[in-house]
């Protein structure tokens, strides 16, 4: 099977307009651009929450336990700083609990604390738990 002059040229014409795009494109110089992330916000701050306590006078622990010895109370409405989260086995279940920052600073169970983005938000839903 013969194949003309012409058809042979089309046949490669793909291939050499690939390879002429290629080598022009590799200039040989690096465009390096240095790029800055945004801050995190939880890895920026201090706290990575504020909490409405939900409870009447909820114990605050010195460990992540129900049995943990107490440092003291709070009040249902009381807003604290929440510095850390932390799950913890208890036999089969895993309990969720929180580090507190404020009056006292303990762990308390995440089932008496409500946890907010912002200490404004904490101290709206505290303002309409008094309702």
């Amino acid at each position: 099977m013969k194949i003309g002059f012409f058809a042979a040229q089309r046949q490669g014409f793909p291939l050499i307009f690939f390879l002429i795009l290629a080598a022009s494109s590799c200039s040989g110089e690096s465009d390096v651009i240095e790029l800055e992330p945004p801050e995190t916000p939880v890895l920026s701050r201090a706290v990575i929450g504020y909490g409405v306590i939900d409870a009447s006078y909820t114990p605050v622990s010195e460990e992540p336990r129900q049995t943990g010895p107490s440092l003291g109370y709070l009040r249902r409405g009381a807003v604290v700083e929440v510095l850390e989260r932390r799950s913890v086995s208890a036999g089969e279940a895993v309990e969720s609990w929180v580090l507190v920052g404020g009056q006292y600073q303990g762990w308390l169970s995440e089932t008496v604390i409500r946890v907010y983005d912002s200490e404004a938000q904490a101290k709206t839903a505290a303002k309409n738990l008094a309702r």
